[in-house]
């Protein structure tokens, strides 16, 4: 299996405390539309650390049938705990996702042993590619090149990582380490074309629950050996790819959206809605996007 592309990490809608499960429709619909490779429910976009485990497979569940097979589901299904994740990886399967994303386990500090052990008891217990996810600034865990490197050599359906350590050296090491067939995507939307420059294929991408369109240009346009045209258009989107973290994701997304009419800025607690002056900021950057 090929990922490649553009993958939106799906937001959650919310109103009034509960899934708003038409809202959610709607935006799978939106992304197909746009032209994604493919979408991803329920991981740190989608609110997972909030979600229950029920509301988490119903996430992904109905993602799956808004979905209709036009484009490919990878299911986040990862867990600091190896018991919930390798569950909720097979019940992700049996929905019929195309695939699994695996966080790194966070919080519980594993060693790059535990690590490697971790991810390989998952794999085994699935048929289901598996995509790993290195976000060092939210687990305080790397997964090291190393490990990732044992990882595709022993676990065949580990395929792919997002990487989301913004750094283009590791982009270096993880190509140099991994066969020319292991995917590795750009986990943030400001390093989509530096990681690309060095063999990376695509974007998880957050800004593409509002803009899919211009987020597919942006990595067609690359693909497509246009470079003039893919730097002039990051350029311009780069305001919002910034601004969509100057709070803590998804809060700035979840705000744009409701701002553009497709769902509630509502988000779970410990999160809190956008504080005055950023709200400011943002829809001042909104106003400015590329049509």
């Amino acid at each position: 299996m090929q990922i490649s592309g553009v993958y939106t990490a799906l937001a959650t809608p919310f109103r009034n405390g509960k899934i708003d499960e038409s809202a959610l429709l709607r935006l799978v619909e939106e992304q197909v539309v746009g032209g994604v490779d493919g979408v991803v429910p329920v991981g740190t976009t989608g609110e997972s650390p909030t979600l229950t485990i029920e509301e988490h497979l119903r996430v992904i569940e109905l993602t799956i049938k808004a979905s209709a097979g036009r484009v490919k589901v990878i299911a986040g299904t990862g867990a600091n705990n190896t018991a919930e994740a390798i569950y909720l990886t097979q019940e992700a399967g049996r929905l019929g996702a195309d695939g699994s994303l695996q966080v790194a386990p966070y919080y519980n500090k594993p060693t790059p042993a535990g690590i490697f052990a971790h991810f390989s008891a998952i794999a085994q217990s699935t048929k289901l590619p598996i995509v790993l996810y290195s976000v060092p600034s939210r687990c305080g865990i790397e997964i090291g090149v190393d490990t990732v490197a044992k990882l595709a050599a022993s676990q065949k359906n580990i395929i792919a990582i997002k990487e989301s350590g913004g750094s283009v050296e590791r982009v270096h090491q993880l190509r140099q380490a991994l066969p020319s067939d292991f995917n590795i995507l750009s986990g943030d939307d400001y390093t989509t074309l530096p990681f690309m420059s060095l063999g990376a294929v695509g974007v998880v991408s957050v800004a593409s629950n509002l803009i899919p369109h211009l987020v597919v240009k942006l990595v067609r346009t690359f693909a497509q050996g246009n470079l003039e045209e893919a730097e002039e258009l990051s350029r311009r989107l780069y305001p919002l790819f910034r601004d969509l973290f100057i709070e803590s994701n998804p809060v700035p997304i979840k705000t744009a959206m409701a701002r553009a009419g497709w769902m509630t800025s509502e988000v779970r607690l410990p999160l809190v809605p956008l504080q005055p002056a950023n709200l400011e900021k943002l829809e001042a950057t909104l106003k400015s996007l590329p049509r």
